[in-house]
Order: structure tokens, then sequence, then C-alpha cells
């Protein structure tokens, strides 16, 4: 019985228990709610500033091997303003936040998207420039702030001034033309030199703001004002401006910048003038002392928490403070809106809490200066305010895996702390360093009248015989002097030779050394140029032209001759 009843029992295909199978799976979904599924990585996109580009870049393509796709758009920090808040990106980066007047661009709202600001790097605004004097690259020019705002503003023209010379007394400076780069797009690069500038040299500033009728104090723009015409180029993006100082035929021109991209460049920056009285360039030690000075807005309910107010940086004292130091934010969402996903958001805060560690041990390496520890905890907060944030229960003991270059073991900043002194020669006065600065490490030769310790060389290679001082000079104090010229040909007593007003060369019979020798070369280091250049080009193409004119006629005449040879047997 029981095997006849087990026979009568209806059979059901394979296909039917499937098809029975997914109906009671969809019923199931139908009536009890979905288990919430883990986040997943997204692609996530990203625009704004070209100062922090480098960093971000590099960042991105390391997390790659996390998985993580971070598109960057380097587009200046107002489109990154202005495509956050329009909800066209899932982070916007800049270096000022919104709300701030702008005299020439109106005050850029932020708008109904909910967001908050994080800061990501610091650096330095830094002045890369292409100067040669003889057809050689100068590495090693200083100049004072009044004088880099005349320059901008275009009060200062020509790179001989009486008041440029005065920051190099070891250099015999041409009467080349000057050319201002500016940034021509909305750039936090721009706010961040012309807010300096309104705060350290307002007459300056004002001055030239009243040439579009602007009423004083002219203050903070993200667009620099300026003229046809008027002796000034504009270019868009970092890239842009420091690609149009590298160019051969741009000798003469000077652009702001940062120091990321004249180290890439292999060009030099301006050694800037500090309220201690010494030329320092943007190192990211020296940038991490200047920020020590910063004052951050602590306030946890204002909208414009921990973005900073620098003005105690521009006076600080300290000899190792590079003044246009600054840092960089990330405007970051904190409500799920404008097309935002959890899964985005948790993205987001992946990608963020590898650069607030990790990416901050690979600042300096990148042209920049990493976050103190203070301000990296502080993005640690600001990143659970995300939508879907990988969560941190203990935010001081992740730091403790972070290795940050700014830890040290008493908890203040290891890296501002340890900053060398810079050298007695970079101190205001008769004296001037040889060395060279950012991509351009080669030393630039100084007059006799401005060398800075150590014994005189001569052309053989020792001292001068007993003219030299020995000991070196003070900080601020005389020179070294001599007798003989030196290996560079700068006479020793330190007599200028005469430059060509134009060009930069030594002219041919001008100032003699003493003694009668004449002067036989300029002070300044030669600029190795690596790679294919265009002259190679031309002389290769000389030596083509050169073997045609010689080999082609035989080879033509010769092909001529046995043609009329095969002719002539085809007849007969």
């Amino acid at each position: 019985m029981l095997r006849l009843r087990i026979r009568r029992r209806p059979t059901t295909s394979r296909a039917a228990r499937l098809v029975a199978a997914a109906a009671a799976a969809v019923l199931l979904l139908t009536v009890a709610p979905p288990a919430s599924a883990a986040p997943r990585l997204v692609p996530i996109v990203g625009i704004g500033s070209t100062w922090s580009a480098n960093a971000i870049t590099a960042w991105a393509r390391n997390v790659q091997a996390q998985n993580l796709q971070v598109e960057y758009e380097a587009a200046g920090s107002t489109q990154g303003r202005v495509q956050f808040r329009e909800g066209k990106a899932h982070f916007g980066v800049s270096e000022i936040p919104y709300g701030l007047k702008d005299i020439f661009s109106g005050t850029d709202s932020k708008g109904s998207r909910q967001s908050a600001y994080m800061p990501i790097v610091a650096g330095g605004t830094a002045f890369m420039y292409n100067l040669k004097i003889g057809g050689r690259r100068v590495t090693n020019l200083r100049l004072s702030g009044e004088v880099i705002a005349k320059i901008f503003t275009g009060v200062i023209r020509k790179w001989n001034d009486p008041a440029i010379r005065a920051d190099n007394p070891g250099l015999a400076l041409p009467a080349r033309a000057i050319t201002p780069v500016v940034r021509q797009d909305g750039s936090g690069t721009t706010a961040q030199f012309t807010l300096w500038m309104s705060k350290q040299h307002p007459p300056i500033w004002d001055a030239y703001c009243r040439k579009w009728n602007k009423p004083a104090p002219c203050g903070i723009t993200s667009v620099y004002p300026r003229q046809s015409g008027s002796g000034f180029v504009g270019a868009t993006g970092s890239d842009g401006v420091s690609g149009y100082v590298r160019q051969e035929n741009a000798e003469g021109a000077i652009t702001y910048v940062e120091y990321s991209y004249a180290i890439n460049a292999k060009f030099p920056v301006v050694k800037v003038l500090n309220a201690g009285g010494y030329y320092v360039e943007p190192t990211a030690s020296n940038v991490a002392v200047a920020l020590t000075r910063a004052r951050i807005n602590n306030d946890r309910n204002s909208d414009n928490y921990l973005t900073q107010i620098l003005d105690d940086v521009y006076r600080s004292t300290d000899p190792r403070t590079y003044p246009l130091s600054s840092y960089s934010y990330m405007i970051i969402p904190t409500e799920i809106e404008y097309n935002l996903t959890v899964d985005a958001g948790y993205t987001l805060s992946r990608f963020a809490y590898y650069f607030l560690c990790e990416g901050q041990r690979q600042a300096e390496v990148l042209g920049y200066s990493p976050l103190p520890i203070n301000l990296v905890q502080a993005g640690f907060e600001q990143v659970q305010k995300v939508p879907g944030h990988e969560p941190v229960a203990n935010i001081p003991q992740q730091l403790k895996k972070c290795n940050n270059p700014t830890v040290s073991a008493d908890g203040g900043n290891a890296l501002a702390k340890n900053a060398p002194q810079p050298s007695s020669c970079d101190r205001r006065g008769p004296t001037q360093s040889p060395t060279g600065t950012a991509g351009a490490r080669q030393d630039t030769p100084v007059l006799a009248t401005a060398r800075c310790g150590g014994r005189a060389p001569t052309a053989g290679g020792g001292a001068t015989g007993g003219n030299a001082t020995g000991g070196g000079a003070t900080p601020g104090g005389p020179a070294a002097t001599g007798g003989a010229a030196t290996a560079t040909g700068i006479p020793a007593s330190g007599a200028a030779p005469q430059i060509d007003p134009d060009t930069g060369q030594v002219i041919a019979g001008g100032a003699a050394a003493a003694g009668g020798e004449q002067v036989g070369a300029v002070p300044v280091a030669l600029d190795g140029e690596d790679g294919w250049r265009l002259r190679h080009t031309l002389m290769a193409l000389a030596a083509v032209l050169l073997l045609a004119l010689v080999v082609g006629p035989p080879l033509v005449a010769n092909a001529l001759r046995a043609r009329r040879h095969d002719d002539h047997r085809g007849d007969r």
C-alpha cells in the first residue's frame, strides 16, 4: 500500500520546481522587508583646486590598489565650489570657503546643499620664475613682500629695478622686462595671494584695484584683474601658468603657483622675505612652522568650522616661516541629496581615511606639507558626517596607526619642531646664499662683495693668496674679501660685469677686474638642459641635407644613365 501511494504521488519536473522556487522568493520579498545590504565601493567624482591637484591625483592613483576609483578634475577652486553646490560632484576642493565677499566677482553663495569643510593638505604659494643672466639660469632669487606686490601690480617692470637689486646684492641683474603671469580662471591660489596682498600691502593692492574703479579696501578676489597691453599674461590652471613660465621664450616671466609645480618643472622659486628678516622658500618644514600660527575656527556649530585665519602666519617672526602658507579644503556632503548615494558616501570615506593618514606621509615628496595631527583628528571627525561612511569607533586609537610625520613624542608638531634654521647667508643684508631652490637646486655663484663665508676660490681651485677672510661672514655682516678674479670670472674686488640691458649678456670690454683683468663670465650657474632640444633637431636636419647634397647628385646621375642604357637596349 505504501508503494502504491508513492507511485500515485504526482511527479514534478525540474523546470517546474525552479519556477515554484522563484515564485516563492518573489512572494517573500513582497511580504518581508529586505535586509540592509552592506555598502559597496563605487566610482566617485571630485572637482576643484589646481593648487592641491598634484596631491589629490597622486592619492587617487594610489588607492586604485584598494579598488577605489576616484576621478578628479582640476578645474580651479571656483568651479569646485560651483559644481559641488549644484550637485555635479561628490566632493569639491578649494583653498577658500563659501561666502567670502569678492570685490570683482561678488559673494560666492553656499547654496542649499548641506556640507562641511575638511583640511586635506598644507603647502606654500610659491613664485616660480624664468630668469637668466648671460644665458645661464638664476636659481637663488630673493624678493621682499613689497617687491612681489609691486611686480604683480605693474609698479616694478624691470628685473634690474633698484628694489630687486637691494634684495639680491649677489646678482648683476639685467634690465629685462618682467612678465607677470596670472590666473585668468577663478582660482583659490589667486584668492590666497590677493588676500595676502590686501593684508600685508594694502596701499599697493588698493591702488591697483582703483584702475578698475573699485573702492578701497580692495580685499580678496579669486579672479585676477588685468588689462590687455599691460605686460601681464593670463593662463588657466596651475599647469597653465607654470607651463607658460617654463617655456624657453618666456625669459623674464614670473607666476604664483603651488610649490609642487616648480619642483615638477625643475624650476626655481623666489626666496620670500619673512617678518623674521630671512629669505626662505616654501619647504614642508617652513610651511609647518608657519602654520603653527594659523588660527583655526574651532566652533563646531559654525558653517566655517575648521577654516583658517592666516594673519598671524603672515606676521610670524620665526626665521623659518614661509609667509604665504595655507591649507586646502575638501568640501564634503553631509546629507543624502543631489544624487548622493550611501555607496558613494562609503567610498568617499574610505578615500578620506587614506589621505588623512597614509597620504600625509607622502605630502613632502609631492611638494606639500603634511597636516598637523590635530587637523587629521578633526578630519576624521568630519568624515563621520558623510552619509554611508565607514564608522571609526575609536579615532584616537586609529590615529596611532597613521605614522603622521608631524607627530612628536611630546605631542607637538615634529616637522615644525625639527625644521632647520635658515642659513645666515639668507638673512637680509649685504650677503646672499648661492643655494638653488625647488626643482633647480644647482647653486648660483654670487658676486664677491656678497659672498657669504669661506674662502674665495681662484681659477686654479685654491684659496686666494692671503686675500680672502678665513672665518666666514657673520649673519648680516660684511662679506668675505679677496684679491684675484675667481673661477666664476667675478672680480674679487667686487666690480660688477657690464650687462647688456635687454639680453643679459656680458658686454665685451666691460668693467675690469682688480689689476686690470677683464671679466670673463657672469655670476650664475649653468642650467643643464637634458633631453632632445630644437637645436638638436636643426643640427640633425642640417646633417641630412648636407649628406643629400653630397651623395644625392651622383646617385641620381647613375640612375639616369642606367635608365638610358635600358631604353637603348630595348630599342635594339
